[in-house]
């Protein structure tokens, strides 16, 4: 089984179709706004489930935060945890070229990530390189959708495909912590 990844990451095309279809555009008149470049500054937790191809719970992870930014480019730090005791560490930059995209890059990610945000939502495509049992890798697309709600909680789904057929998907939800 590959090792899921958060995107946690974190970031986004412009124009993307994705889950079901759906559009950035979509969501461009949604509220509360979504902007990366506040939302991953600070602390973080996040939590959150990989299902494999069978639909089922198969693992379960926490991920503290630490994110930074200087101008248009952040840092993002991750530490996961994960249900079957494994420890993952990655560290996202992230660069946006304009109020709505972005690239970001990560020691796993194969080349740049790209992503966009608009109104209440924010996605991003890219290659992961994934850590299988008995050390082997495996790369996957990957497809994040993240999606701001009401009370400030930020909902990653992601899906990951191989040879455009999907292997399993990510729903992970994001706490903003105190300073």
């Amino acid at each position: 089984m590959p090792r899921p990844s958060l995107a946690a990451a974190l970031a986004l095309a412009a124009t993307l179709s994705g889950c079901g279809g759906q559009s950035l555009d979509d969501y461009a008149a949604g509220t509360p706004r979504l902007d990366l470049r506040e939302y991953l500054d600070g602390p973080l937790a996040a939590s959150g489930i990989f299902f494999g191809r069978s639909g089922e719970a198969e693992l379960r992870f926490t991920v503290d935060m630490v994110g930074e930014w200087e101008g248009s480019t952040g840092t993002l730090a991750e530490d996961f945890v994960y249900s079957d005791g494994r420890t993952e560490q990655r560290t996202w930059t992230l660069t946006f070229t304009d109020d709505r995209n972005f690239t970001a890059t990560a020691h796993d990610v194969e080349g740049e990530a790209v992503g966009a945000q608009s109104g209440s939502a924010a996605t991003m495509r890219y290659r992961l390189r994934l850590k299988r049992e008995g050390g082997d890798e495996i790369t996957v697309s990957m497809e994040d959708w993240f999606y701001l709600t009401e009370d400030g909680t930020l909902i990653n789904r992601a899906r990951m495909s191989k040879f455009g057929v999907t292997v399993g998907e990510l729903i992970v939800t994001f706490r903003k912590l105190p300073r």
